[in-house]
């Protein structure tokens, strides 16, 4: 592991979007893959900043839609790394909604987006990631057991794979 350091706030991606109609479901809320985008744009941010290299989303987890954003609020995007290993990245994103009436915000979306750099492995080294405020310590603090989850997973979802049919149900006989 390399000996090089950077705190989470070095690596903090802030992003506010503006809620328009065009961004809004049949429930007069924002539609769930339109904050999956923002998420994985400003999340690629973060990733950056501490890859210096070319990175790939390799998986979003441990998604919570909390509460519904809609017309006339913000949504404040905030991403940081959490964690890396060899070539990958943990970046742990909140979403905020804020009414642009009141002034009051809320929390209304969270997950753990992980990128991967293209060379492997990771040509810089990645730094060790430092955690400064309480929220950081307690999300890098849990990062490997995350870390451990997501393995765990990988033989589920590898076997779940095995069984995806990718003939048109149209052309079944």
């Amino acid at each position: 592991m390399t000996t090089e350091k950077m705190t989470c706030r070095a690596t903090r991606s802030l992003t506010n979007h503006r809620v328009f109609p065009a961004d809004i479901n049949e429930h007069g809320t924002v539609f769930g893959g339109r904050t999956l985008a923002l998420v994985d744009d400003s999340s690629s941010v973060s990733a950056a900043r501490v890859s210096k290299q070319i990175q790939v989303t390799a998986a979003m987890d441990h998604m919570q839609f909390l509460n519904p954003f809609a017309v006339p609020e913000t949504m404040v995007i905030d991403s940081y790394v959490t964690g890396t290993s060899k070539r990958s990245m943990e970046v742990f994103v909140k979403v905020m909604g804020e009414d642009l009436t009141t002034g009051g915000r809320f929390l209304g979306f969270t997950c753990f987006v992980t990128f991967v750099t293209a060379a492997s492995p990771a040509d810089p080294e990645l730094p060790e990631i430092v955690p400064e405020t309480d929220e950081e310590k307690f999300l890098c603090a849990g990062y490997e057991a995350r870390v451990q989850e997501r393995k765990a997973g990988r033989a589920t979802e590898r076997e779940t794979l095995t069984h995806i049919d990718l003939e048109a149900p149209e052309f079944k006989k």
